[in-house]
C-alpha cells in the first residue's frame, strides 16, 4: 500500500535530523566553557572601553553601561540554563555569536572612539551612539512608539484583511476567478506607490500610513492563505464528508488548520514588507516615529543618533518576529519533530 503523505503527517518515513537531542547530557566543564565564551567578547569589550584612552571627546558612560548590562543578563540566563538540560544545548548553540557580537563592539570601538580611523561624524563610535539613550531617551522613546503604534495598527489590519481575502479565494471558485488575477496585479505595485493617493484621501498622515502598511502586509498573507486552503488534500474533505461534516466544518475545522502553516509564513513575510513600509512612510510625511526621527538628526548632521535609530529599529523588528515564532510555534506545536 501506497505511504499518503499530508500536511500533517508529513513524511513520516524519513527521519529528521534536528541536532543534538534535548535530553543530551553536557559535562559541567563543557557547560562552563562555553559560558565564558558567552561572556568573553562583551568582557574585553568593557576591558578596552575602561583602559585604552579615547582619541575622539566622546563620554562611555552609557557604552560601558550597556556592556555591563549585557555581562549582567548573559551571566544570568548562563545560571539559569544550567539546571535546564534543554536551554544548556541552547547557550553552547548560541556561544559563538555572541562572542562575535562582542569582538564586532571591540573592534568598532576600537577603530572609532580609541584610535580614530573612521572619521566623525559619519562613522560614530559605539559611545557616541550609545549616549543618544541618556541625551534623548524621552525623544527617541516617544518615536519609538509612535512607529510601534503605527506599524501595529496597519499590521494587523493588514493579517486580518489578507487572511479574510484569502479564504474566500481559496474557497469560492467565483471569487478566485474575479479577484484573484486582481491581487497578483496590486502586489507587485509598492505599497509606498500608494503614498500620494493615501495623503489625499486620508485625512492625517497616521492614517495614510495605516493604509500603506495594511496594503504591505495584506498580499502575501492573502496570497499564502488562499494557496494553502486551495492545496489542501481531498482525502480530508472525503473524510469529513463521510462523517456528515457541513460546509462550514470543512472551511473552518479541515481547510484552514491546513492552511496555518502557510498563513504563517504569509505573517513572516509580511511582517519585513511592513517594517520597511512602515520606515519609508514615516520618512515622506509623518509626524513623528523612527523614520521621522533619522531625516530629523540627518537634516542636523547627527549621523550617530541616525545609528541609535537604526539599532532601536533591529531590536524592535527581532523582538516582532520572535513574538511571531512563539505563537507558530504554539499553534503548530503538532509539527514538533515533523518539519526541519
Amino acid at each position: 500500500m501506497p505511504k499518503v503523505s499530508t500536511a500533517f503527517s508529513g513524511d513520516v518515513g524519513t527521519p529528521v535530523n534536528r541536532g543534538p537531542h534535548p535530553k543530551e547530557k553536557v559535562s559541567n566543564q563543557k557547560y562552563l566553557y562555553w559560558s565564558l565564551l558567552t561572556l568573553a567578547g562583551f568582557a574585553a569589550a568593557a576591558i578596552i572601553s575602561l583602559t585604552v584612552p579615547n582619541t575622539q571627546d566622546v563620554r562611555d558612560t552609557a557604552y560601558r553601561f550597556a556592556l555591563l548590562g549585557l555581562i549582567v543578563l548573559y551571566t544570568g540566563v548562563a545560571v539559569y540554563s544550567f539546571f535546564d538540560p534543554a536551554r544548556r544545548l541552547k547557550l553552547i548553540k548560541r556561544a559563538p555569536f555572541r562572542l562575535a557580537m562582542g569582538i564586532v563592539l571591540l573592534a568598532w570601538d576600537l577603530l572609532s572612539t580609541k584610535l580614530d580611523i573612521l572619521p566623525m561624524p559619519f562613522f560614530p563610535g559605539p559611545s557616541k551612539v550609545a549616549g543618544v539613550v541618556l541625551e534623548e531617551y524621552a525623544f527617541l522613546l516617544s518615536n519609538t512608539g509612535y512607529s510601534l503604534r503605527l506599524f501595529l495598527c496597519g499590521f494587523l489590519a493588514g493579517i486580518v484583511l489578507g487572511v479574510g481575502t484569502g479564504i474566500l479565494i481559496g474557497w469560492f471558485s467565483r471569487v478566485h476567478y474575479w479577484v484573484f488575477p486582481a491581487l497578483k496585479i496590486t502586489g507587485v505595485v509598492p505599497a509606498v506607490a500608494w503614498m500620494p493617493f493615501a495623503l489625499t484621501i486620508f485625512p492625517t498622515s497616521f492614517m495614510a500610513g495605516v493604509f500603506i502598511i495594511a496594503i504591505s502586509a495584506w498580499f502575501p498573507v492573502a496570497y499564502m492563505t488562499s494557496q494553502g486552503i486551495a492545496n489542501t488534500h481531498k482525502v480530508y474533505f472525503e473524510v469529513a464528508k463521510t462523517l456528515g461534516a457541513k460546509q462550514s466544518y470543512l472551511l473552518f475545522r479541515v481547510a484552514l488548520p491546513n492552511a496555518v502553516p502557510q498563513i504563517f509564513t504569509g505573517i513572516s513575510t509580511a511582517n519585513g514588507l511592513a517594517f520597511t513600509t512602515l520606515v519609508i512612510s514615516e520618512m515622506m510625511g509623518a509626524k513623528g516615529g523612527l523614520g521621522y526621527y533619522i531625516n530629523w538628526a540627518k537634516a542636523w548632521s547627527s549621523y550617530y543618533k541616525v545609528y541609535a535609530a537604526i539599532i532601536v529599529m533591529a531590536v524592535l523588528f527581532s523582538l516582532i518576529m520572535k513574538l511571531i515564532a512563539l505563537i507558530q510555534s504554539r499553534l503548530l506545536i503538532w509539527q514538533r519533530g515533523l518539519v526541519k
